[in-house]
């Protein structure tokens, strides 16, 4: 038996030859699993404008089940289905719009990077005298973009100090 070709989107495979390949990739079956696929992935904001665009569907109406399926150039979806939907949407621009306000303007995180090096240049050249206004300059700088606070497992040298600063033990017992 010959090599054979497995099809993740069509759950198949058959003996790999060009003529069956190119026979299966341009098949109608491919293209509806290869599109189900993909649907999978869509915006829920894409999705309510495509849904919106459609008439309802009579059949599915009448009777609960529609023989085109998820193929169906009509909609499938109730007013409450429509109207959660809407909902989520919502929803998602909310969150988007919540989040880029977070985000202090005009400050990224190449400025905060450099404002930070020059920072840590001028400490080393001055040695370890703070002055109060040194520690009020460190506190201003030492504020994290908030883009780099959503990263997960950021390192430790870029994760802020907790406010009140480390907590540091002292251990008198040596053993």
């Amino acid at each position: 038996m010959g090599k054979r070709y497995y099809c993740d989107y069509c759950d198949r495979s058959f003996q790999d030859n060009m003529h069956n390949r190119k026979k299966h990739l341009n098949g109608v079956q491919h293209h509806r699993a290869k599109k189900a696929w993909f649907d999978h992935f869509r915006d829920s904001s894409a999705i309510l404008h495509d849904e919106q665009t459609k008439k309802p569907c009579r059949k599915f109406l009448q009777k609960g089940i529609c023989d085109f399926g998820p193929n169906c150039r009509f909609s499938h979806m109730s007013e409450e289905d429509l109207f959660n939907l809407k909902r989520q949407v919502e929803d998602e621009r909310q969150r988007r719009e919540d989040s880029v306000d977070r985000i202090m303007p005009g400050r990224s995180i190449e400025e905060w990077l450099s404002r930070r090096e020059k920072r840590l240049a001028a400490l080393s050249t001055k040695g370890d005298i703070k002055t109060e206004e040194d520690s009020e300059d460190c506190q201003a700088e030492s504020d994290v973009p908030p883009q780099l606070l959503s990263i997960p497992d950021l390192p430790p040298s870029l994760i802020p100090p907790p406010p009140g600063g480390w907590k540091v033990t002292v251990n008198t017992e040596w053993g």
